[in-house]
């Protein structure tokens, strides 16, 4: 009994031994085949090898798994000097499909601020769900509203909470302060932010940012005057920007939701796109 325990033992030994040799150095027969044959055959047969008794399988299909997908859309805000204009279209993309052409992307946060938020949709739904609950947690702590600048901080801090499995979302934040002046607010995804008079994310960002600049901020024009834009003109110059957008990008069209942020409250108006 005792010669056949060592013989058993034996084998065993002998067998990890064999499995470890194959992970170190790998046999050349399985996933290699001589040049003439890979020269005489297509990705995907299986040919014989230079080996006796093996065969190789040419080619190979590669799955990969992305968690993200950007449904497209185009946000922007352009901040007055006693308003606040932030929008949205509301074109939902997947790929070269459109699956629906009105799912909304702008949040009222409070009677002062709006966001606005293009890329994947499943994440901007999520990321909307979590500032309504800490905005309410904060109304109910503190018994009054987040300002403007403690909103883009907080979502600033919400972001950067998730850098390393970021929501894949591109974030703008319009309102008035406490002074009563515009202001806006542009991120990136994972919480970095500047306060600035206009920005715009999306993908039809690298048409209308060099308009807003150039329009309102008056970049670009050397020795011009600065004037101040109305409300009114500011938005006639948005439904500008989102109509020459969409003749361009698939990604943008349909519908542009406005919203103007004054101290009278929210207002949200709808303006149609072409739907091509």
């Amino acid at each position: 009994l005792g010669q056949i325990a060592v013989v058993r033992q034996d084998a065993s030994f002998a067998s990890s031994q064999a499995a470890m040799s194959n992970l170190l150095y790998p046999r050349t027969d399985i996933f290699s085949a001589p040049s003439a044959d890979i020269a005489r055959n297509s990705p995907g047969d299986t040919v014989a090898s230079s080996q006796p008794g093996a065969t190789v399988t040419l080619g190979g299909k590669q799955v990969a798994f992305s968690p993200y997908e950007n449904n497209g859309g185009t946000v922007l805000a352009v901040a007055g000097k006693d308003f606040c204009i932030v929008a949205s279209d509301t074109r939902f993309g997947l790929g070269y499909s459109v699956p629906t052409r009105r799912v909304s992307r702008v949040l009222k946060l409070t009677d002062k601020a709006v966001i606005a938020t293009s890329g994947m949709q499943a994440d901007t739904s999520t990321l909307h769900k979590v500032l309504k609950f800490k905005l309410r947690q904060y109304e109910h702590q503190h018994a009054k509203e987040m300002t403007l600048a403690a909103i883009s901080q907080m979502l600033g801090n919400t972001l950067y909470f998730k850098r390393f499995f970021p929501y894949y979302t591109f974030n703008v934040v319009g309102g008035i302060d406490e002074d009563g002046e515009g202001f806006a607010y542009g991120y990136d995804a994972i919480g970095s932010f500047e306060r600035v008079k206009v920005v715009c994310s999306g993908t039809g960002q690298s048409m209308i940012q060099p308009v807003i600049d150039n329009q309102v901020d008056y970049k670009q024009q050397l020795g011009a005057v600065k004037m101040d834009l109305s409300l009114q003109e500011t938005v006639d110059l948005v439904k500008d920007c989102f109509t020459s957008a969409g003749e361009r990008d698939i990604y943008t069209g349909d519908f542009v939701e406005i919203c103007k942020i004054t101290k009278d409250g929210v207002e949200i108006e709808e303006f149609a796109l072409k739907k091509d």
